[in-house]
């Protein structure tokens, strides 16, 4: 059974939502977005609440019909409020600098990493060795962070690295000299 598909969405003030044909349309004081539904599921909008339905008893659209709700519930939540996803960098040196429509990443490596953010996200680094990545589409945001972190992993023997803020690096111990 899925639990998560079968409860309804309330659609809050400020938000148009529209099912048409076999999509969902978002729009809110933050941006528009919209998502493809698979024809084994089906939505419908009735007195401020948006449900889903699914065709069969399948495993497969129980998971669907889960799957299609939360992400349409996460679109509503992004044209609201927006998602945030926070970096921080630690390393003697180590530091970001956004650049226009830039990155800019100095990691210890010979060269300046520059990525390229996205359209319909920003990112901005307040601090030298913070980033903050923000944007209507929770999957936009958590790729182009993840893509930031991939950079320089953390690693377990220092500590140095990019990180999520509430990321816990499991620290090793270094080798020991024996006499």
């Amino acid at each position: 059974m899925s639990r998560v598909g079968r409860k309804p969405i309330e659609v809050p003030k400020g938000v148009k939502l529209a099912v048409e044909g076999g999509a969902v349309n978002v729009e809110g004081p933050k941006g528009k977005l919209s998502f493809r539904l698979n024809h084994r599921i089906k939505a419908e909008l009735k007195d401020g609440a948006l449900s889903f339905s699914r065709l069969g008893e399948l495993k497969t659209d129980k998971a669907l019909q889960g799957t299609a709700r939360s992400v349409v519930s996460n679109m509503i939540k992004g044209v609201t409020d927006g998602f945030v996803k926070e970096l921080t960098i630690e390393g003697v040196g180590f530091k970001a600098q956004v650049q226009g429509k830039a990155i800019n990443l100095s990691l210890g490596f010979t060269h300046p990493v520059i990525l390229e953010v996205p359209e319909g996200l920003t990112v901005e680094a307040p601090k030298p060795t913070q980033v903050f990545v923000k944007g209507v589409d929770k999957v936009a945001v958590g790729h182009f962070a993840a893509k930031i972190r991939k950079v320089y992993e953390a690693e377990p023997y220092k500590g140095k690295g990019v990180r999520y803020v509430d990321e816990v690096v499991r620290r090793k111990a270094g080798k020991t000299v024996t006499k």
